[in-house]
């Protein structure tokens, strides 16, 4: 091995949940080859075998060029010099190659030029010029056009099939603030312009198309005394509408505008493996990244993934040859929806007397019965689903008159509804409950939204059902039939919310209201309940943190372990929760926002087999439901006004509060509509509840 080179031998060293280091290279650092200094390699195509070819920017007066490197030896084995129509050569001069494509045949290359900016083809046999690719006019550097000088076309890709070739802004145009814009080219010909949104200081360096509408997005960033950095985004433009006419992507207030992107690996995160670096750097791997390829498949449906760096002919800066392996996972996709109307009431009482009666979302309390007002659960039940709401109106005082319920529903997934078979009603007949509760003088003591706010479920391996709620925060055990069991259970550590009965008058709540049970998962075995807090405790340092317990049902008590699953922000809440498999958990992660103000509706894998030293959960994104593919066209025909259905399909509900793996890689998602205060999909009209079904390849993955 020579200096500057480490390869894992056949061990992946990993750089996160998707992502593997396999090595590195320096051997093509500070080289020469047939009288040229190999630097400044800004692009990098894939050709035949272990074979890449490595097109150099604007290094000095020297040639326009083209390496063809041997990824394997990490040797260069040829060089194509490029030239005009009229063979008068290029250079860095006039020529500051950036992006690269080699043609289907084999015989061509496109080539973008930041200068201009340009795209042109050439042929690989002798470097001349044969063609070049209309740009359109407000993409020229300035005063000529609206780009800034070397913020151009960094970016170039081909679909496998060739039929479409992606050119990627380096950084906005004059006007389009913090956006980038990606042009689509058929046929030669731009076809549209997409958006896309970088990290803060970060720049569009590279662009590799893996499949229709899917990409990888390469940004890369430096920071003097500090180093580089470089994340690996996949992107998708499933849906994605043509801003061409836009004028200025600032006006894009909708984040469907935008490409979804969802992070593959941040290089910082990579062991340094050896690697040195000649100025400072967060990792010492890290270089200034602006060439990617993907390669051969590797066993368990990885991919090699091929990185190079620009040197920029410094002394400072490092040419280096990466190898990773990634999990590139095909995009989620909508299979099934059946919605449950708003106003769906069920046999029971009016309820809603406590609300103010003036019109909400076009309904009117009080209700001519027990509305459904979404699901904040839904777990199996036989050959239907059990779903169960919540408290109903979202506090303790409004709530007295809506009975705790769960119902058995089978959705139909053809017809798009959903047929409630019937209820069970949680009560305390018994008198378990140690505290007053409304119906207290009745036989039943059927239980209210003014006693629980019911927002978990589980089963366990007897059969009885578990409530995770809020106002204690409790576990509330009843039979199958909803007779509590047994007094409800605090938390372990003396937690209280504000609506807690155990308040003791002048203490100090520690945990906020409605930030108590909302998500609970149980074992597959059913003997261990892991009940999760919906939002940070008051008293705890780290607001991102949320605590995972673990409850043993066999002896009716928690085990003391804790694990910690920390939200990307304070301002995030986990929605429920459900075991994959072993220790792996499916979490929902969401804001707290509807319609297109809607921004994080995700689901997370965990696992806790995998907490670090300090019982810090992983955590790997494994949906984004505001990004869901719809090429079946299941949400269509669209409802008037309707937002978020079409090709690409969006879960924009404020309150998404149930999740359910199905058979294979299938999940089931539900809402949670806070009837009738929601209006997420169709503005002014009550959010009905929605099942859907979503297809996640590669769900059950390790990772």
């Amino acid at each position: 091995m020579v200096p500057g080179e480490a390869a894992a031998a056949g061990r992946q060293k990993s750089c996160g949940p998707d992502a593997s280091l396999l090595g590195f290279s320096d051997a093509l650092d500070k080289t020469n080859f047939r009288g040229t200094q190999v630097a400044g390699l800004s692009a990098l195509a894939p050709a035949r075998g272990d074979r890449a070819l490595a097109l150099v920017d604007n290094i000095g007066a020297t040639p326009a060029r083209i390496y063809d490197v041997d990824l394997a030896r990490k040797a260069v084995r040829g060089v194509t010099f490029l030239t005009r129509p009229d063979g008068t050569a290029y250079t860095g001069t006039d020529f500051d190659g950036e992006g690269l494509v080699l043609e289907r045949s084999g015989r061509t290359v496109l080539a973008s030029s930041e200068r201009e900016p340009s795209i042109r083809r050439f042929r690989l046999t002798d470097g001349r010029e044969i063609a070049s690719l209309p740009v359109p006019a407000r993409f020229r550097v300035t005063p000529a056009g609206q780009a800034a000088v070397n913020q151009t076309f960094e970016a170039l890709a081909a679909t496998p099939d060739h039929r479409v070739l992606y050119a990627g802004l380096e950084g906005p145009l004059a006007g389009d603030g913090d956006g980038h814009r990606i042009i689509r080219y058929e046929k030669d010909r731009p076809v549209a312009q997409h958006a896309y949104r970088t990290d803060p200081a970060l720049g569009l360096v590279e662009l590799v198309a893996f499949g229709d509408d899917q990409l990888l997005a390469v940004e890369r960033g430096f920071t003097a005394g500090v180093g580089n950095t470089v994340r690996i985004y996949r992107v998708s433009a499933t849906g994605a509408p043509d801003v061409t006419g836009v004028e200025s992507l600032t006006t894009l207030t909708d984040p469907r505008a935008w490409l979804g992107k969802q992070l593959l690996v941040d290089l910082v995160n990579c062991p340094p493996a050896g690697a040195t670096a000649k100025q400072p750097q967060p990792n010492p791997l890290l270089d200034n990244i602006e060439g990617a390829a993907l390669g051969d498949w590797l066993p368990g449906g990885r991919r090699v993934l091929h990185l190079i760096s620009d040197d920029n002919g410094s002394a400072t800066q490092i040419t280096r040859l990466y190898t990773l392996a990634v999990t590139i996972r095909p995009e989620a996709t909508l299979r099934g929806r059946a919605i449950l109307s708003a106003t769906a009431y069920q046999p029971g009482p009016v309820s809603g007397a406590q609300l103010d009666p003036a019109p909400v979302n076009g309904i009117t309390a009080p209700f001519p019965g027990q509305p459904i007002p979404g699901f904040s659960a839904v777990i199996p039940d036989g050959r239907q689903l059990l779903a169960m709401p919540d408290n109903g109106f979202g506090a303790k005082n409004n709530s007295a008159d809506f009975l705790l319920r769960a119902y058995p529903i089978a959705p139909d997934y053809r017809t798009h509804k959903v047929t409630v078979r019937g209820f069970i009603s949680f009560r305390d007949p018994d008198r378990k409950v140690p505290f007053p509760i409304v119906n207290a003088g009745t036989k039943d003591r059927l239980l209210t939204g003014a006693d629980f706010d019911i927002e978990s479920l589980a089963r366990d391996y007897r059969g009885d059902l578990w409530l995770g709620e809020e106002f204690g925060p409790y576990l509330v055990r009843t039979d199958r039939t909803g007779k509590v069991l047994q007094a409800p259970i605090p938390l372990p550590d003396g937690g209280k919310s504000p609506q807690s009965p155990d308040l003791a008058s002048g203490e100090t709540p520690t945990v906020p209201g409605s930030r108590g049970f909302e998500a609970m998962a149980v074992s597959r075995d059913g003997k261990t309940l892991y009940p999760i807090l919906e939002g940070a405790r008051t008293d705890d340092a780290d607001q991102r943190r949320r605590i995972v317990y673990e409850f043993d049902v066999r002896a009716n008590r928690y085990t003391g372990r804790t694990w910690t699953f920390r939200v990307d922000d304070p301002s995030l809440v986990v929605g429920d929760a459900a075991v994959l498999d072993g220790g792996r958990l499916l979490l929902i992660e969401r804001d707290n926002a509807m319609g297109p103000q809607s921004v994080v509706k995700r689901l997370v894998v965990t696992d806790l087999d995998q907490a670090d030293a300090n019982r810090v959960l992983p955590r790997r994104t494994a949906v984004d439901l505001m990004r869901i593919a719809d090429p079946s066209g299941v949400s269509t025909p669209a409802r008037p006004n309707e937002y978020g259905v079409g090709p690409l399909f969006s879960f924009p509900l404020q309150s998404v509060e149930s999740v359910l793996p199905l058979a294979g890689d299938k999940v089931l998602v539900a809402n949670d509509n806070n009837f009738p205060g929601n209006d997420g999909r169709i503005p002014g009209r009550a959010d009905d509840t929605e099942l859907i079904v979503i297809d996640v390849p590669g769900l059950r993955l390790p990772g």
